[in-house]
């Protein structure tokens, strides 16, 4: 089975590489890529990635509001605590979606390396969660054709980057004015539970309510 996804995904790249097909001949059937969602809900979107900080005040907001939220995680940060995330996906409004095995830019991997990362977390996060991840949030938002070929082959059903980054790192990013559809990007650090609430209050000065995220894809015809 694997080898099969790998050869479909080695194929589709190499016929992109090589112009079989024109510009947007080459992008029929992939699997498209979403920094924003078209709507005309007065909705956003919030998105979590990785998994390694486990903070509990982020998820008794996200509890006790009810958030729709999407968590892009990476297998080996909810190995060693399932229960934070699966207590999000029982007993919230979370769903689990596929952030690659180790975190690589794909862009630079081959087609197996690509398989590996993609199916490989898939796999490995439907194993602990019960459910297949459709969707896919590239590391570093570093996407390509080939990339996108892999991901199809994997089984994912669109590439969700972002609108905006409300995580801290170095310092508090400035708070955008959100609109309809903007897909915001969190991370799980020990500042998830204020950059959360800072989104979460932006969302609100903007007259937005959080979304689930794949139900909008599908109705705005981004996914099947």
């Amino acid at each position: 089975m694997r080898r099969s996804r790998v050869v479909l995904a080695a194929l589709a790249s190499l016929s992109l590489a090589l112009g079989v097909a024109g510009p947007a001949q080459a992008r029929v059937g992939l699997p498209p890529v979403v920094s924003h969602v078209p709507t005309q809900d007065q909705v956003v979107f919030i998105t979590i990635d990785d998994g390694w900080n486990h903070d509990p005040e982020a998820a008794r907001i996200l509890l006790d509001k009810r958030v729709p939220v999407s968590l892009f995680l990476l297998p080996g940060a909810t190995s060693y605590d399932a229960q934070y995330f699966t207590a999000l996906t029982g007993l919230g409004r979370a769903t689990v979606e596929n952030h690659t095995v180790s975190h690589p830019d794909l862009t630079t991997l081959d087609a197996a390396g690509k398989d590996a990362e993609v199916c490989g977390a898939g796999e490995q996060l439907a194993a602990v969660f019960g459910k297949e991840p459709k969707l896919l949030r590239p590391p570093y938002g570093a996407v390509d054709d080939g990339v996108r070929a892999a991901a199809k082959a994997c089984g994912v059903k669109a590439l969700v980057t972002w609108t905006y980054d409300f995580t801290t790192w170095s310092q508090t990013p400035p708070t955008p004015q959100l609109k309809a559809g903007d897909i915001v990007l969190l991370h799980f650090t020990p500042t998830l539970a204020a950059d959360l609430q800072r989104a979460l209050d932006a969302a609100r000065a903007a007259g937005l309510k959080p979304a689930a995220l794949m139900p909008q894809l599908k109705a705005a015809g981004l996914v099947p």
